[in-house]
């Protein structure tokens, strides 16, 4: 059973106890006839048909209160497209796919570029933009949830838990976090306990108890790929359409929610996805590459609040960062010995020596270019810029859909 403290700068909703599933389900469809829930699911083709996504399948068959689920298919040829829509053409709510790789879709990100509102690279911040847009465009929901497709504990409460805060009329929130325990026989989640944590708390010891800090190190897993959030928040945030898209996007609604309107909620009793190697010698892969974008995103959004980062603050950064990753891998031997798991500490200070560098090479990527990619445009700004642009993106994909 969770504890129920409450963190600090926003609401935490714990899982105390068995979650009465049929209750909570049959509250989100109540509410849901006032505000209609769309499932996003960022997809890659190489996930496609895999033991995670055909588990995740088999219990959304289950889920009566969805308006719709759209799927956005990343890397996927003709051949692949044509797979994705056999495989998730047994779901019984008719999901709708996007083929981002796709001619119709490509024409449609070239006329974006040619008005200067690029919609990014690809990757899934551009995935998850895409699809946000076409559920915009369907007018067929007031509320949109998302989550990963490479989930391997995955159970329907998961959803429900992620919807229940926005769906319901009186809380109150307009978006909504998951975070979860990522437990095995060992503590999974390196790049969250010993990446994130660690530097967000090195840089309030050298610039104070900033609200933006405060903010981001309340989120007990702010990687989470899991979130839920109101249909007009969705027209106003800009996303990054690189790896960051968890920090980008938490940034963002720390620009346009008020704390109030914001919480987590913890989703299931444990969870578990496909884990990346470390890539210790090769910076351009897995943990290592993750760790740099995300940490060089973070020092974006940082500088955007309005905090100074020079040469000076990434100098102190480092020897901040390596003492409270110290102090963490103590607390979690300690934390992992008192639960009876393997703690490899060789391994764990391991990671932290690759982290070092991977935030060595985002502070030389932040200095060289301050400002940094730019973030996809919002769907206000695409929608008055160009005033059929979602009309046109609804009939490209019906027509693929109906291909």
């Amino acid at each position: 059973m969770s504890d129920f403290f409450q963190t600090g700068a926003i609401a935490t909703l714990h899982r105390l106890g068995h979650t009465n599933l049929s209750r909570i389900e049959r509250e989100i469809g109540e509410f849901a006839r006032e505000t209609p829930i769309a499932l996003v699911l960022p997809c890659h083709i190489r996930e496609v048909g895999t033991k995670a996504l055909r588990l995740i399948v088999r219990e959304l068959k289950s889920v009566n209160y969805l308006s719709q689920i759209v799927v956005g298919i990343d890397g996927a040829n003709l051949r692949g497209w044509r797979k994705a829509r056999r495989f998730f053409s047994q779901l019984p709510q008719s999901p709708t796919l996007l083929w981002n790789d796709g001619p119709r879709m490509q024409q449609l990100f070239k006329k974006l570029e040619a008005t200067e509102l690029g919609a990014g690279t690809p990757g899934k911040g551009r995935n998850v933009w895409a699809c946000f847009g076409y559920v915009l465009a369907s007018d067929r929901a007031r509320m949109i949830a998302v989550h990963d497709c490479d989930i391997v504990t995955y159970n329907r409460e998961l959803l429900a838990r992620l919807c229940y805060p926005v769906a319901h009329p009186s809380l109150g929130f307009d978006f909504c976090k998951g975070y979860y325990a990522r437990v095995t026989e060992r503590l999974n989640g390196r790049v969250m306990r010993l990446l994130i944590t660690p530097l967000l708390r090195a840089f309030k010891t050298i610039l104070g108890q900033h609200s933006y800090l405060v903010y981001m190190d309340t989120f007990r897993y702010p990687l989470a790929g899991e979130f839920a959030l109101d249909l007009d928040l969705v027209r106003r945030l800009r996303i990054p359409s690189d790896w960051a898209l968890e920090v980008g996007l938490l940034s963002e609604v720390f620009r346009n929610c008020a704390p109030r309107a914001i919480c987590q909620s913890e989703l299931c009793e444990n969870y578990d996805h496909k884990h990346q190697d470390l890539s210790v010698r090769d910076p351009s892969k897995g943990l290592n590459k993750m760790a740099a974008d995300i940490a060089q995103s973070f020092f974006h959004r940082m500088a955007a609040e309005g905090l100074k980062l020079d040469t000076g603050v990434f100098d102190t950064l480092m020897s901040a960062y390596m003492r409270q990753a110290e102090d963490t891998l103590r607390f979690y031997a300690a934390d992992a010995a008192l639960n009876g798991l393997k703690y490899p500490r060789h391994e764990e200070e391991t990671a932290v020596a690759t982290f070092v560098r991977s935030i060595r090479i985002a502070t030389k990527g932040f200095l060289e270019d301050p400002l940094g990619v730019p973030l996809n445009s919002n769907w206000n700004r695409v929608e008055s810029a160009l005033p059929n642009f979602l009309d046109e993106f609804r009939e490209a994909v019906r027509l693929d859909n109906e291909a």
